[in-house]
């Protein structure tokens, strides 16, 4: 096999018409503002324009946003306090995006030094040396945000920095700044940086970052060293950590401007709309199958058998609809031998009898109360029903489905299954009176594919057996049998 190489990360060029010199960039008009500032004035700018100020979050404009609007508004460190997968990182990695596209450095500086005010020693010498030759380079807003992720073995070296023994051997004294090797913290200068999983950081960790946050300068050892940071510190935590794996050091916690809770998506739209654009579909999954996970996913958050605690990750629903759309994938693959009767392959269209899958799948996602051990699938298969049931009723509450229970009657039976294909499906249920209007309440209305039918025929029998209206059965080779009465 050949060797597999990473792909080269694309690193933005600055466009030619920008100041080569700081001559040339006081003669722009440029001043020199800190990322606060710059922070204020471009979310400002936003507002007043009514352009989005934070695409791809979902869930959060009338609770969460305002406050963090309000945080960076009034120049405020923050810290986003919520259970697991309520999107905290990626709302953090967010607020890159309102930074300026490009801001001018010092070329070489470790520190993104900003020309107009330079912070070391030797960045000083050199702009007053040169003065209005300086050269300036130009940095990306997209290298201009630092992130890790707190651990134990995490140092005070990793994150404000340390003496680098290999300068020292160079010859420089003890006392020379220029032996520093700057950790994370620093080198984000004229940036933001996150720490997720803040309680994670051991507490004598957390106290090198009182200075950060409230004197903005770092203290490295033993120097008498003094620069004036210009950054914004985000943190993350699960309330619970506080009391579980570590806590948040009160003097740090005092620090942090603004402290802001977030919360798993509050409606079932909502909860749709995180799946539809987080979700990789490698398959059609009608928006009823969606709806039955997007309920699932609710279900299981608020189950009295699920720690609350811990939190039921966004990431389930999603990676329920994945392994739903992996399931219709599979089915089309299998059947690729054998062609409906329309002469064409079998399409990869998911139904909600694939949902059964995701109650092992998903297991590891959830952690249970201590009294549920062993029960796990039993309590998310009872969910998953309930799910199923309750979008049955909301789309099709109210239609005569009379045509579909007389089906079965007199001993017949439809089969379905995972590798049950489409036409096979439809040929057992023949012209179905009621079954137009079932597609028009489904959203299927428009001359759906056979695969769309056979998805929402599927529906149909799944919610009649859930309201004790039909009975069902599961063969030993794994396909489902409906008939009779429930």
């Amino acid at each position: 096999m050949g060797r597999v190489t990473a792909p080269t990360p694309v690193i933005p060029v600055p466009p030619a018409d920008l100041p080569g010199t700081l001559g040339a960039l006081r003669a722009a008009g440029h001043q020199y503002r800190t990322v606060k500032q710059e922070l204020r004035d471009n979310l400002l700018a936003r507002m007043r324009s009514g352009e989005a100020r934070f695409p791809g979050i979902v869930g959060y404009d009338d609770s969460v946003l305002p406050e963090v609007e309000r945080a960076l508004l009034a120049g405020h460190d923050m810290v986003l306090l919520g259970e697991r997968g309520q999107g905290k990182t990626r709302l953090i990695r967010s607020l890159g995006a309102l930074l300026d596209e490009w801001t001018p450095v010092i070329p070489g500086s470790v520190l993104n030094e900003h020309p107009m005010h330079p912070l070391t020693p030797a960045s000083r010498a050199q702009v007053a040396e040169a003065g209005d030759d300086q050269p300036v380079g130009w940095l990306h807003r997209s290298m201009r945000y630092g992130e890790k992720l707190a651990t134990p073995d995490t140092s005070v070296g990793d994150l404000i920095g340390d003496v680098d023994p290999i300068r020292i051997a160079q010859g420089r004294t003890l006392g020379d700044p220029e032996t520093i090797h700057f950790g994370l913290v620093p080198r984000t200068n004229r940036g933001i940086f996150a720490v997720n999983e803040l309680p994670d950081l051991a507490e004598r960790i957390q106290v090198a970052l009182l200075n950060v946050l409230e004197e903005r300068d770092i203290q490295v050892r033993g120097y008498q060293l003094r620069l004036p940071l210009d950054l914004l510190l985000v943190a993350s935590a699960n309330p619970e950590d506080y009391t579980n794996r570590g806590r948040i050091i009160t003097p740090l916690k005092d620090r942090f401007g603004a402290e802001i809770r977030t919360h798993y998506p509050l409606d079932l739209e909502l909860e749709l709309a995180l799946i539809r654009q987080e979700a990789d579909l490698v398959a059609e999954v009608p928006e009823h199958v969606l709806e039955v996970l997007a309920r699932f996913a609710r279900a299981v958050r608020e189950s009295p058998s699920v720690d609350p605690r811990s939190g039921v990750s966004a990431r389930f629903a999603i990676a329920a609809a994945e392994t739903v759309a992996g399931a219709a994938l599979r089915r089309a693959g299998l059947l690729a031998a054998s062609a409906t009767t329309e002469g064409r392959p079998e399409a990869a269209v998911a139904r909600v009898g694939d949902a059964v899958s995701v109650t092992s799948t998903l297991r590891g996602k959830v952690e249970f109360e201590s009294g549920e051990e062993g029960r796990e699938i039993e309590v998310l298969a009872h969910l998953l029903r309930t799910a199923t049931a309750d979008t049955f009723r909301a789309h099709l509450a109210g239609l005569d489905l009379s045509g579909f229970t007389a089906l079965v009657e007199e001993g017949a039976a439809i089969e379905t299954g995972e590798l049950v294909g489409a036409a096979e499906l439809l040929r057992q249920v023949g012209t179905v009176p009621g079954l137009a209007k079932v597609l028009d309440r489904l959203g299927l209305g428009d001359a759906p594919t056979p695969e769309e039918a056979a998805a929402a025929v599927e529906f149909v029998l799944e919610g009649l057996y859930l309201t004790r209206r039909l009975g069902k059965d599961v063969t030993d080779s794994g396909r489902t049998v409906y008939g009779g009465r429930g």
